[in-house]
């Protein structure tokens, strides 16, 4: 890519396992605590979840609020900042699904988008029979 294009800047925002699932759950449910997050996110670790939140802060997509009480309490939103991301985002689902169904009507219902190099021969395109 050329110096110019600054795709990798974004992608680097949104690219990895656990950003845009995170992305997804505060954009959909709003103002989410951190107990919150790791109840919708059950895999992620805390450490995990952590550094994939102070990213985002960093970026000033996410926002943290500190509340100075016993227990302690934080609660993570989007940004105004972050909330131009929307179209984006919204853009990659749509591609996303449209692929999913790109890739079912090629290799079948069974077409997994998330296993790249890795087609059983049954789910491998079907060939065409010349007479």
């Amino acid at each position: 890519m050329t110096s110019n294009c600054k795709v990798e800047t974004a992608l680097e925002i949104l690219v990895g396992k656990w950003k845009p699932v995170i992305l997804y759950q505060l954009f959909s449910n709003g103002t989410m605590r951190f107990s919150e997050l790791q109840k919708a996110l059950p895999d992620i670790t805390k450490k995990m979840l952590t550094m994939q939140l102070r990213e985002l802060e960093y970026h000033d997509i996410v926002n943290r609020k500190i509340f100075h009480q016993i227990p302690p309490k934080v609660e993570y939103s989007i940004t105004d900042y972050g909330q131009r991301m929307t179209p984006l985002l919204e853009a990659m689902n749509n591609w996303g699904m449209a692929h999913i169904e790109h890739l079912n009507e090629i290799y079948g219902e069974n077409a997994s988008p998330n296993v790249p190099g890795q087609l059983d021969y049954e789910m491998a395109p079907k060939q065409e029979k010349t007479p």
